[in-house]
């Protein structure tokens, strides 16, 4: 495995994205067992698919989640809108659910009222209560979701709360301003909790002080194989889905007239071949600006590698509980997020995943930092003493590319010209990309965002943004936020 020297410190190079990289590092997530991802090759052989009304590109969460609410939508259409099924398909350039989702994501947290303050300040303060409406929304819809169908086993659900850990008397005296700002806005916060070094010490054993708020955490490959399938059981008169990995596109074009006979106006090759569709959905988060070299400038979409591990712990889950945690260094300017898995048959003790992002304009996820690989290693045994042997070697280790904007927020709607707002270069194209290392609670439902806006296109309805749904993330709203 090839290893870079050291930590990024220079100032990020805007630059197009590249494909995602063939000889990934092995990820828990899609690697640690023969099960753990069943549709890893699914459509990687044989005929392609041709045609299709919509092309998904990305097998993640986002692009996943955009499948299953077309197949959700598309069932309470009237019969009349349709005139034949809605054909989608959807490719992936590696393994199924082979990008951020199933290299970083499980840890399912809404921000409740963290950063509430500034977003009210620079935004105001309907856009700061979409902020927490949004991620409360989409993991309630997830969790109900899992819940409806009876996944939560299958997918490992944990409803363990989210513990916050502070080092500083300022990270706890700004939390303590945003908590009061949203609490004024109305925002139901009686699940917060906060707790003193004291009471965290005898409760968790480690000596800081702390905030708790509802979260989970899950397997997320296998919760987005099972909205994949989901999705398939839609299939049928009225909705039709494929899904073709080890088929990255390479380009996207739009045509200068349709073929005789045809509607389709748009063009996307792969090595197997080309598709011809209506409207395509860009769902590849950090490589986004691969096939939309615009997004490759600071008021686009920047790849980010993260960092993370599989530990075991040196106790058992008595001592470790089942809460997911997190914690910002504010000297290093890192977020460090955690959480122990479920109990595996026949171990006493733990595995715990820790996981950073560290590295921004990095779309290698084949390599490892080794400046990262020791201060991970470092973290757990210093600030729980007793609870992870010091100099344990992880389990497993492994990189993953997120997407960061220079708002720390999606764009998601039609694809569109940042520097004009023109749309006229990429009419039938969408996006739902740049979660910014928040992915697991908003990504679904900007996904479902995106199903709305082709659903309501397709039925000749005029689209209105959701109350949750923080209207700045409106790609035609970004170019008025950034300039």
């Amino acid at each position: 495995m090839q290893e870079v020297n050291a930590e990024t410190t220079t100032a990020p190079e805007y630059r197009c994205a590249g494909l995602p990289r063939a000889n990934p590092t092995q990820s828990f997530w899609i690697h640690s067992s023969p099960n753990a991802n069943p549709l890893r090759c699914e459509g990687n052989d044989g005929p392609l698919t041709a045609d299709a009304d919509i092309c998904i590109i990305g097998s993640g969460i986002t692009g996943v989640g955009v499948a299953y609410h077309l197949s959700e939508l598309v069932a309470t259409l009237a019969t009349t809108i349709l005139d034949s099924p809605l054909r989608a398909v959807i490719l992936e350039a590696r393994e199924f659910c082979g990008g951020a989702t199933g290299r970083n994501g499980g840890h399912l947290t809404p921000i409740s009222f963290f950063n509430f303050a500034g977003q009210e300040e620079q935004y105001g303060i309907e856009e700061a209560i979409r902020s927490s409406a949004l991620e409360t929304y989409t993991a309630s819809s997830i969790v109900n979701v899992i819940e409806r169908h009876g996944w939560s086993k299958e997918i490992d659900l944990v409803n363990g709360g989210h513990v916050s850990l502070f080092f500083t008397q300022d990270e706890i005296k700004r939390l303590e301003r945003d908590f009061e700002r949203a609490k004024s806005a109305g925002l139901d916060l009686d699940d917060v909790q906060w707790l003193t070094a004291e009471e965290v010490n005898k409760t968790f054993g480690t000596p800081y002080p702390a905030v708790t708020r509802p979260g989970w955490n899950l397997w997320p490959a296998k919760l987005v194989t099972k909205l994949y399938e989901r999705a398939i059981q839609r299939v049928g008169e009225r909705f039709d889905l494929k899904l073709h990995t080890y088929t990255p596109v390479t380009s996207v074009e739009r045509l200068a007239q349709t073929v005789s006979g045809s509607e389709r106006a748009l063009l996307l090759s792969t090595h197997r071949g080309s598709i011809s569709c209506s409207r395509v959905v860009h769902a590849t988060n950090g490589y986004a600006s691969y096939l939309l070299p615009n997004l490759a400038d600071p008021d686009g979409i920047m790849p980010w590698r993260g960092q993370i591990i599989a530990t075991r712990a040196s106790v058992g889950p008595e001592l470790i509980g089942s809460n997911s945690w997190s914690k910002i260094d504010e000297i290093e300017g890192l977020d460090y997020y955690w959480f122990p898995r479920p109990l595996e048959p026949g171990q006493n003790n733990p595995l715990v995943i820790l996981g950073r992002g560290s590295e921004p304009c990095t779309d290698d996820d084949s390599s490892l930092n080794p400046a990262g690989a020791k201060r991970l290693r470092e973290l757990l045994p210093g600030w729980f003493e007793g609870k992870y042997e010091q100099g344990n070697e992880p389990e497993m280790e492994w990189s993953g590319i997120t997407a960061y904007t220079a708002m720390r927020d999606p764009f998601v709607g039609p694809v569109i010209d940042l520097s004009t707002g023109d749309d006229s270069a990429y009419r039938g194209q969408y996006i739902s990309a740049g979660y910014s290392g928040h992915g697991m609670p908003r990504a679904f439902g900007c996904a479902e965002v995106v199903a709305q806006m082709i659903i309501a296109e397709l039925s000749g309805n005029e689209w209105s943004c959701p109350m949750w749904l923080p209207e700045r993330y409106l790609t035609w709203n970004r170019v008025r936020h950034q300039n």
